[in-house]
């Protein structure tokens, strides 16, 4: 609607209408998930409120996340058929309807449909490759950038709202902590709906860093099937399987487990509920430096190397973490460490697919990929609740999840795509 004028106005200026489309993307990143990041802030109060068993609350959190990952393939299918304004458009309004809705309840089976299946579909359908697609479609150069940038609104907005929510939920009450992600995601989807456009050819532009305009080809299909078709091209290869697995256990050892159990755990060993979150909106503050900066490496080395550096230390920083005395000063420390790596991993991830499976699939591949994340997240935020409820202990969900992680880091050497399949999708992605 408003997206050519202010595209000419920025070209008198030289600046790309892409760097429009990375803000505003960055915004509906934030916004979506620090909606439902918040959530992990309102397990006590809602129990204290209903006097759910923990598994009960955590059970429908790990249902939205494993509906956050089941969406992600189709959404890429989604969002290459009918377009980004619409697919974002739809998504940010069953975020908050489903958090609006969940404001009014009394029984432990609609927290499992409104911030379960409602909210879960809404997120799914943009997640992470929302950012893939807006960096794929509109950036020939700086892609890796652009997408741990896009990663890290993603990642830093499950936490940034924590504390104000805590504190909200404590003064206030958990259902006025919900309101502030709420005005945010309306806010990003009108802006989406105003100046977002799906290609740089709709404006008469090439792609960030090309000198010729390229019209998409026109979609054509169901989502559905394309979603699956592209599923059973990529799973007879190798590459595939080991960034599924990665990524499973990069779910397994974040958002599963830190996002949805971290406040409770820390109050276990006596630490405040506000306290708590403002640990985990450090961790925000610093993986969106570590995101950034795994983009810039991701354009420059390895990644495969990249990645078994970051599992590794992830690994080794959550089993030193029952060891920090859970204070203020010690759990910082892990905070800086831990957070520099929450999501570092997913700018390799995703060039890794686009080396692997070219430009166009590496979206939808992606998406099958974070599928597994969100798998990963779902058994982890389930499997720490019940350990909770069984053992009164949350130890043995940390203790396993960085012992998987160090299995990640030697699975991530052998992300190597076979130069037989893989010449001409190479030969796609070398300008990326």
């Amino acid at each position: 609607m408003l997206s050519a004028p202010l595209n000419a106005a920025l070209a008198r200026r030289g600046i790309h209408y892409a760097w429009v489309m990375v803000a505003i993307t960055f915004l509906v990143a934030v916004s979506s998930a620090g909606a439902l990041g918040v959530l992990g802030a309102m397990l006590l109060p809602v129990q204290r409120e209903f006097g759910w068993e923990t598994s009960a609350i955590s059970g429908a959190l790990a249902l939205r996340l494993l509906l956050f990952g089941l969406m992600a393939p189709f959404a890429a299918a989604m969002l290459q058929r009918y377009g980004l304004r619409r697919v974002v458009a739809l998504a940010l309004t069953m975020v908050v309807a489903g958090c609006l809705l969940s404001m009014t309840m009394t029984a432990v089976w609609q927290i499992w449909f409104y911030w379960g299946v409602v909210t879960g579909i809404g997120t799914g359908m943009t997640a992470l490759v929302l950012g893939a697609t807006v960096a794929n479609r509109w950036f020939a150069q700086r892609r890796g950038l652009v997408i741990g940038l896009l990663t890290a609104a993603n990642a830093t907005g499950q936490l940034v709202l924590l504390p104000l929510g805590a504190w909200l939920a404590q003064e206030h009450g958990w259902r006025v902590a919900i309101v502030p992600g709420l005005g945010a995601c309306a806010l990003a989807a009108v802006l989406m709906v105003l100046f977002g456009r799906d290609h740089p050819s709709d404006l008469g532009l090439p792609a960030y860093g090309e000198t010729t305009v390229t019209p998409p080809t026109p979609p054509t299909g169901n989502p559905v099937r394309n979603a699956f078709a592209v599923l059973a091209e990529a799973s007879r290869t190798r590459v595939f399987w080991i960034l599924f697995a990665t990524f499973l256990i990069c779910g397994l050892s974040t958002n599963g487990l830190l996002q949805t159990h971290f406040i409770p755990f820390c109050v276990d060993f006596g630490m405040a509920e506000v306290q708590a979150a403002s640990v985990l909106a450090m961790m925000g503050v610093f993986d969106f430096v570590g995101t950034i900066a795994s983009g810039w490496l991701s354009d420059r080395y390895d990644n495969r190397k990249l990645l078994f550096w970051y599992y590794g230390l992830r690994g080794l920083s959550l089993l030193w973490l029952p060891s920090s005395t859970f204070t203020l000063y010690g759990l910082s420390i892990f905070a800086i460490f831990y957070g520099l790596d929450w999501i570092a991993t997913v700018p390799p991830t995703v060039r890794l697919a686009g080396q692997a499976f070219g430009r166009e699939k590496a979206p939808m591949v992606f998406g099958w990929v974070f599928t597994a994340h969100q798998l990963g997240a779902a058994i982890a935020a389930l499997g720490a609740g019940l350990s909770r409820d069984a053992l009164a202990s949350y130890l043995p969900a940390f203790y396993l999840a960085g012992a998987a992680c160090l299995v990640a880091a030697v699975l991530a050497l052998g992300a190597r795509p076979r130069r037989a399949a893989s010449t001409a999708a190479a030969a796609a992605a070398a300008a990326a």
